[in-house]
Formats: C-alpha cells, sequence, structure tokens
C-alpha cells in the first residue's frame, strides 16, 4: 500500500499522521524543523505550541470547543489523549505543560511502526500521491510559492500574536493573588488557576497611556494588518476605545481581591500558569507587537509585575491560509489538484484544536481513499462538521477570514429559545445532537 505523505508535524499534521497509522495505512510526516527553523519555534519536536498553552473551554455541554474537544477524544484523536495526561489546572480551561505535552506527542509517533518521520523542507507540491499539506500559519516561503502557483491565488493573510511568559517567582504575591474567574472549577486548584493583578482607575489609565505610545515593530513592506478578532495585540484594542480593554482580557468582574476584599479593582490583569512545575505564568490575552524594550517597561507598569522577569516576550507574526471556500472541496481537497488535501490552520480555522480536528478529519478520510473506500464529512450538526463545511463552502468568499468553532456555524435548531434567556436551553440540546450525530458517524466507518 502506498503511504499517504504529510507535509508539517504541528497540531494537524500529527493528529493526521496518528488517525491514518491507526487505520493501518502506512505515513511519511514530513517536518523541516529544526533543519529550517522559524522565529517563532523553539524545538524540532511534534505539535510544538508556540503562543499559548491552553485548548480553552473543556465544557463539552455548553461550548462548542468543549464539544469539539469530545468529538476528537471519541475519534480516539492523540492530541486530546496527550492533552488530557498532561493538563495544568486552568478553572473551567484544558491548558497543558507545552514542553510535557509536544514531547509526548513526538515520542507517540516516534513508536507507531506504520509513522515514518523525515526531516527536510517539501519546497514543491506534487502532482500525484495522496498527500496532505499541514504546514500551518507558518508555512516557509518556498511552499507559500508554491502554492500559490498551483492556486492561481494569493493567500490571504493576518497577523497572530504571541502573549509573554513571566517567571512566576517574580510576581509580588503581597498585590496579587491566586483566583479563577467566579471560583470556577471543581478542585482548590483549578479554583486558584490564575494569577490576578488589580489595577485602580489611575493606574488603569497610565497603563493605557504608555501602551499607546510604546514603539511598535513595523510591518514587512506588502504586509497589512488584518487581524483576527480573536487574538488582536492589546495595543490595537487600546486603540479601538480606553474602555476596550477593560471590557476585555482586563475586565475585573467575577474576581475578589484577596489582600483587600472590600476594594473593587478597576481592571484586572491574568496570568495563566505555562508549566506543571508552575514556574511560567503566561499573561492572558495579551498579545502584542510592541518592541521587547518597549514590552518590559510597559508590562512592568502592572501591579505584582513592576520586578517580573520574562521568559518569552511577545512577539507577532504573519499567518497565511487559503481561500478555502474557492479552492477546497468537502474532503478538504484542492480542486485544482485533488491528489493534495489541506488541513490546520492553513485551511483558514484559528486555533490549536480547531486545527488539530482538521487535520483528524484530513487523515481520516486520506486513509479511507488508501483503502479505496469514501469517507463523507462528518454531519453538519457536529462541531467538526460544522466547521469544515463553513472553510469548504458555508462561508462567503469574498470576506473569508478565519473561524473559531462556535454554535453560530450549526444548523438551527427547531423550537429552541432565542436570546441568552434561550442558552440554557439551546447549547445543551446542539451538543447531545452533535454527540448523537458524531457518534454515529464514526459507527458508520
Amino acid at each position: 500500500m502506498e503511504p499517504v505523505h504529510i507535509v508539517g508535524a504541528g497540531l494537524a499534521g500529527s493528529e493526521a499522521a496518528w488517525q491514518i497509522a491507526r487505520a493501518g495505512v502506512p505515513v511519511v510526516l514530513h517536518e523541516m524543523r529544526p533543519t529550517v527553523e522559524t522565529f517563532a519555534h523553539r524545538t524540532g519536536d511534534c505539535a510544538e505550541m508556540v503562543c499559548s498553552n491552553s485548548f480553552r473551554s473543556d465544557d463539552d455541554v455548553m461550548n462548542a470547543v468543549g464539544l469539539l474537544h469530545w468529538e476528537m477524544r471519541a475519534a480516539g484523536g492523540l492530541i486530546m489523549q496527550t492533552a488530557d495526561r498532561h493538563r495544568l489546572p486552568a478553572g473551567g480551561a484544558l491548558a497543558v505543560d507545552r514542553d510535557a505535552f509536544s514531547a509526548a506527542v513526538t515520542a507517540a509517533l516516534q513508536a507507531e511502526p506504520l509513522i515514518d518521520i523525515r526531516p527536510g523542507e517539501i519546497t514543491k507540491l506534487p502532482s500525484d500521491g495522496n498527500w496532505i499539506v499541514a504546514t500551518g500559519p507558518l508555512t516557509s516561503d518556498a511552499l507559500a510559492g508554491a502554492i500559490r502557483e498551483v492556486t492561481g491565488t494569493d493567500a490571504l493573510a493576518f497577523f497572530d500574536a504571541i502573549a509573554p511568559i513571566v517567571h512566576a517567582d517574580t510576581i509580588d504575591m503581597s498585590i496579587a493573588w491566586e483566583q479563577s474567574r467566579y471560583d470556577k472549577g471543581e478542585t482548590e486548584a483549578e479554583q486558584k488557576a490564575y494569577i490576578n493583578c488589580p489595577m485602580t482607575k489611575p493606574e488603569y489609565e497610565a497603563f493605557i497611556d504608555a501602551l499607546l505610545a510604546a514603539d511598535k515593530a513595523e510591518f514587512h513592506e506588502g504586509e497589512t494588518a488584518g487581524y483576527f478578532d480573536g487574538c488582536l495585540p492589546i495595543e490595537v484594542m487600546a486603540e479601538r476605545g480606553r474602555e476596550t480593554l477593560r471590557h476585555g482580557p482586563m475586565k475585573p468582574v467575577g474576581l475578589t481581591n484577596a489582600h483587600k476584599p472590600q476594594e473593587k479593582a478597576y481592571a484586572v490583569v491574568q496570568l495563566r500558569r505555562d508549566n506543571s512545575l508552575g514556574t511560567l505564568y503566561n499573561i492572558v490575552g495579551f498579545q502584542t507587537k510592541m518592541k521587547y524594550g518597549a514590552q518590559t517597561q510597559v508590562f512592568r507598569m502592572i501591579p505584582g509585575l513592576q520586578d517580573a522577569s520574562f521568559a518569552r516576550l511577545g512577539g507577532i507574526h504573519r499567518n497565511s491560509f487559503l481561500n478555502s471556500p474557492t479552492l477546497l472541496d468537502d474532503h478538504m481537497r484542492l480542486r485544482p489538484r485533488p491528489n493534495l488535501r489541506f488541513a490546520g490552520q492553513v485551511t483558514g480555522v484559528e486555533g490549536y484544536v480547531e486545527s488539530a480536528a482538521m487535520g483528524l478529519l484530513a487523515g481520516r478520510m486520506a486513509a479511507a481513499q488508501a483503502q479505496g473506500r469514501d469517507l463523507p464529512p462528518p454531519p453538519f450538526t457536529t462541531a467538526m462538521g460544522a466547521l469544515v463545511n463553513h472553510i469548504t463552502g458555508g462561508a462567503e468568499a469574498k470576506t473569508f477570514q478565519p473561524m473559531n468553532v462556535n454554535f453560530g456555524l450549526f444548523p438551527p435548531l427547531e423550537d429552541a429559545r432565542s436570546g441568552r434567556r434561550g442558552r440554557k436551553d439551546r447549547y445543551p440540546a446542539y451538543t447531545q445532537r452533535a454527540k448523537d450525530d458524531f457518534t454515529a458517524w464514526l459507527a458508520a466507518q
């Protein structure tokens, strides 16, 4: 049996390789790192997480991301299995020790006899064979050029920003305190998964002034600032209005200052644990394109971080993706070259979970093709099906932008109440319908 070739060993490529091998089909997994480096990656490990260490909400009843977690677990997904083994306290979210997580994914793939991991950069798109391109937002210039040649169009682009990471022992806990918003979580560790730094109104105003005045990284020639709203740099949010951050990542709701319980903070900066040792914390929602020197000065204005030492400062990079509604069919194949499937963020999904889910789906479809079978996509009523439907035809091609999974992508329910009050009943109905339909889809294989 001819192997399936996968380009890119990120979350999507790693998940695709696992699914294909588990189906009994050989895989060749091509990864250019560490031979060819990127500015954002630190290692040559598979499934390295370069931005946040969170897979977001793990609530599979009231949250579409949590539902996607459920579907990936039901399908035997490597990414979810590994995340569960290396999870950190994070309230209702699924956060992981990023280094242990990627090392474990790498070890699992290396131990699978049907997977052949080959280092080196792929610079051309082959015209035959069974291939999955899962190169992610940092597709190399050479391969991006090859994609443009085949598609006859330029990939769209936006900018994805990286949040800074702080050494925990440099946070002043006489000012900051541990608490998850609304004390969410079943264990004490989950209820204290975040470190909170309070701000008074004068402190917040001074912080905004410094943020707006700070030196920013400049764009390269030909690049435009078409940001994805789910990952806006904090300075861009501040430019949209002085109160924007206070109603976004710095909102003070659901928190009580353990040092001054009677005093309500005007704004709160949250930090989330970034490794299992609890020695590193990332600043939640603080993606930035400020220059490094400016970052250090501005972030040390945050009460509790005045003496902070940074393990990593924020950054910004171009994130390229296909106009998938015009280029991909519902089996994620490139219309001009159907021997090629695309998966992960390069297809126009946003987020670790969504990227891995598209890898899972592409892998199963490629394995079915190798075995002479046709695997239809999951029903649109499922999280995975709704997402792939959106990127391969459900979205408006002229205005196509990266998308997280959300209930707005799902077919509407019959007899469901609308508005905020209706969510209590509507979201569980969405998730139960999805679980039933996804279970049936798996059983039919």
